[in-house]
């Protein structure tokens, strides 16, 4: 039975970086110092992540609540393992992006940079926020934070491009969360009757039937529309008109990681796995998954703009995690949580390539980048090494959480599963693998580059550096991430 303990650090870590906005703001004219105050904030918001993991290793979990509204109604924190696991992998990216920031935004010589970096401490506040929520109501607060605080990163351009794509992005996830997930959470309210607190066996059960519960699931699992599960994805490419640090943290750190981390935390959290199993929905959900997947993977074959090659790339990445879940088995869910990590650091390590070519030589489209390689041998190495991770072979993390989605789909005799998913691994290949042949092994007289290596800003260097070694470290030390998911999952499955 693991043991529960009060503590004021997960409020902390969530609000540090939204305490940081004043002196970013502040400083908005010295910007050394802005960015030195984003640093502190972030090595800040880290520590504290870090000085609760023993504590979340030993078995035990961390609660606080900050705040009673109503009766049954309050802003409240609890730290477990699922919750760990993604709020180190938000507050670790978000001291590698911000430097990555730097070069690349100073490289551009980007407008009403200020703005960008207090929109984008205030985005990774709602991020932890998500992560730590005791909840319901916590989850959807921060949920819907999130929203609101990237939006104006999404339109930093200000152009008319970037207010079509913003304009389609608030529409998209505003209209889900309000239309479905409201209206869900004051249903399962009202008819519990609790204080929306997440259980490891869920609280629903007994309290509806087989008819509400599946309406419920599918609110949910579509209302949280940062998942970009199709058909609600529109948004996800739309907001590729952000600048290249906006779609790092929104297809690697923030955004669709909240999305997927929500509808995990519901899964397990309000409906349970075994009344997930009695409403009988993982046909339902595996299929949603898997449609979404190669769907997405036949698109991005088709992109020759970089980041919307990524961008549909990143849906399908997404409904792994979707798939694992809704296996309701253990090593799928293990599984399932550890590629919110692994994608994470592969594919924020893609972004960052896509954004230092765009930096150095003003190209976004995959036709421009013929012999590249000879001219940005670090950078494409890394995106070399990003490939590997998501596509899942080894000598990068993504092998570890494909091969226990794998395995999971093998247990549970899925064998229609298991062939998507390696039709999936092979489409990913297919438009990765090319470009970075292209990039280092292209014909004679076919590079569109002179031999004069020339790479984007140092700080963007080191950030792409950093998240690929690190893809490529997390291959042979997957802990604790592998611990993190694999307690997470026993608790869920011990009901």
């Amino acid at each position: 039975m693991s043991s529960s303990i009060t503590s004021f650090t997960p409020v902390l870590a969530a609000l540090v970086s939204l305490v940081a906005v004043l002196p970013i703001a502040l400083l908005g004219r010295k910007p050394n110092l802005r960015e030195g105050a984003t640093f502190l904030a972030g090595i800040i918001k880290f520590g504290l992540v870090l000085s609760m993991l023993p504590t979340i290793l030993a078995g035990s979990t961390i609660e606080y609540t900050l705040w009673r509204i109503l009766p049954n109604i309050e802003i409240a924190f609890r730290v477990d393992g699922l919750g760990m696991l993604f709020g180190i992998v938000a507050s670790s990216l978000w001291i590698v992006t911000s430097l990555y920031s730097i070069g690349y935004m100073r490289g551009l010589k980007e407008h009403s940079q200020t703005r960008f970096y207090s929109f984008f401490a205030v985005s990774l506040s709602a991020t932890i926020g998500v992560a730590f929520a005791a909840n319901l109501f916590t989850l959807y607060l921060f949920y819907e934070m999130l929203s609101l605080a990237t939006y104006p990163l999404v339109t930093h351009h200000q152009d008319k491009e970037a207010r079509t794509g913003g304009r389609t992005y608030l529409t998209y996830l505003l209209s889900t969360s309000i239309g479905f997930v409201l209206p869900a959470l004051i249903f399962v309210y009202v008819k519990t009757g609790s204080s929306l607190e997440f259980a490891s066996d869920g609280f629903l059960s007994g309290y509806i039937g087989p008819s509400e519960g599946l309406i419920l699931v599918l609110l949910f699992t579509f209302g949280f529309a940062k998942a970009g599960l199709m058909p609600f994805h529109s948004w996800l490419p739309g907001a590729m008109v952000a600048p290249t640090p906006v779609s790092a943290l929104l297809h690697a750190v923030a955004v669709v990681k909240v999305g997927v981390f929500c509808i995990l935390r519901v899964y397990s959290g309000v409906f349970g796995i075994e009344f997930l199993k009695e409403l009988d929905v993982a046909s339902i959900l595996t299929w949603i998954a898997a449609i979404t997947i190669v769907t997405s993977s036949l698109i991005a074959l088709t992109q020759d703009n970089l980041k919307r090659r990524l961008a549909f790339s990143t849906i399908g990445q997404l409904s792994y995690i979707i798939l694992g879940m809704a296996l309701l088995a253990p090593q799928g869910a293990t599984g399932s949580m550890m590629h919110i990590a692994m994608h994470a650091f592969g594919k924020i390590t893609l972004f960052f390539c896509a954004g230092a070519i765009f930096e150095a030589t003003g190209k976004k489209y995959i036709s421009q980048m013929v012999g590249i390689g000879k001219r940005m041998p670090i950078t494409m190495a890394a995106f070399f090494i990003g490939s590997l991770s998501v596509v899942g072979i080894p000598l990068a993390g993504g092998f570890w959480s494909k091969f226990s989605l794998l395995q999971g789909t093998a247990e549970e005799g899925h064998y229609w599963m298991l062939v998507t998913l390696l039709i999936s691994s092979l489409l990913n290949a297919a438009y990765f693998f090319p470009i970075v042949f292209k990039a280092f092994f292209c014909k004679p007289g076919e590079s569109q580059y002179e031999d004069k290596v020339e790479e984007a800003h140092p700080a963007a260097v080191i950030a792409l550096s950093v998240t690929a070694i690190a893809t490529v470290v997390f291959f042979f030390i997957p802990e604790p991430f592998y611990s993190l998911a694999e307690s997470a999952a026993a608790q869920f499955f011990a009901f």
